[in-house]
């Protein structure tokens, strides 16, 4: 970049208003992903997201997803994100296939897109096996200590996930999120879900994202959420699962892959200046 600035076109988006900022990252770069993700992400000083969300190359599916966390952690994946990104890829002729598959590191997904006039709207995206790592693991956090019972869902990110009787509302998130993201029992950390189960086919859940905090909404989340309350045989084969953000519908028949499907939305495009490094 020499001693130029350089501006950077971004777009914000949203699922459930889970925020992002994309980027069209298709061209070899020398950027730091990682620290513009910190820039870019802070609510204050930055555009303000839960995540930065790079479109890249890919030798194995039709795009690459990669995401990075507001302390420009990179993560395997994010549900409300990839929707995102299918409105993305489409709508800008990158990828222009109503059913598309895109790269992450947690793996493939395949998403079926919902297009009206030429607006992608939302997508179904089949989001992999589950694989269970443990179920009703017992576990003492907060102060005053409670207990909770745990399952550990990683939905290509690493969940633990509550059924809790307490209403959400009540439920003291941001202390016990961030004691469980960091409990012994995930040394990678952990994205947390507590959930209330309606009935048998709605749920209603909160997230902490592992390095991020409490978020309106988390697509993976949702499905590792249907996913322990099934295992527990709590619910049906398909859910509405309510989160803060809004809703969205999660299938699981509790052997094969999940199904999830919500809304996608930008809200503005920018150019972002990244200015020369200070000698």
């Amino acid at each position: 970049m020499g001693d130029m600035t350089r501006m950077i076109p971004f777009t914000k988006m949203h699922g459930l208003g889970n925020d992002f900022v994309v980027i069209d990252a298709r061209e070899p770069s020398e950027l730091d992903w990682s620290a513009l993700a910190r820039a870019m992400c802070d609510r204050h000083f930055g555009v303000g997201a839960d995540q930065l969300l790079l479109v890249a190359p890919s030798a194995n599916a039709d795009i690459t997803m990669r995401l990075f966390n507001v302390d420009g952690f990179e993560a395997e994946m994010c549900g409300n994100g990839v929707r995102c990104i299918g409105k993305y890829v489409y709508e800008r002729d990158i990828v222009r296939k109503p059913e598309l598959s895109v790269e992450t590191l947690g793996g493939i997904k395949r998403l079926r897109l919902q297009i009206a006039d030429g607006v992608v709207t939302g997508a179904s995206v089949s989001m992999g096996v589950p694989r269970i790592e443990f179920d009703g693991q017992p576990v003492q956090v907060g102060r005053p200590a409670r207990s909770l019972t745990l399952a550990a869902v990683n939905m290509g990110n690493p969940h633990a996930v509550a059924l809790v009787d307490t209403p959400l509302a009540e439920f003291p998130m941001e202390a016990i999120g961030a004691e469980v993201e960091r409990h012994a029992l995930f040394p990678n950390r952990t994205n947390f879900e507590a959930v209330n189960v309606l009935s048998r086919r709605a749920l209603r859940v909160r997230v902490w994202e592992r390095s991020v905090g409490i978020t309106l909404a988390c697509g993976t989340g949702a499905c590792a959420s249907m996913v322990a309350a099934r295992l527990r045989g709590a619910v049906e084969d398909e859910v509405a699962v309510h989160l803060p953000g809004g809703s969205l519908s999660i299938g699981w028949d509790g052997a094969g892959e999940v199904t999830m499907t919500g809304p996608a939305s930008a809200v503005f495009e920018g150019q972002w200046l990244l200015l020369p490094p200070e000698n």
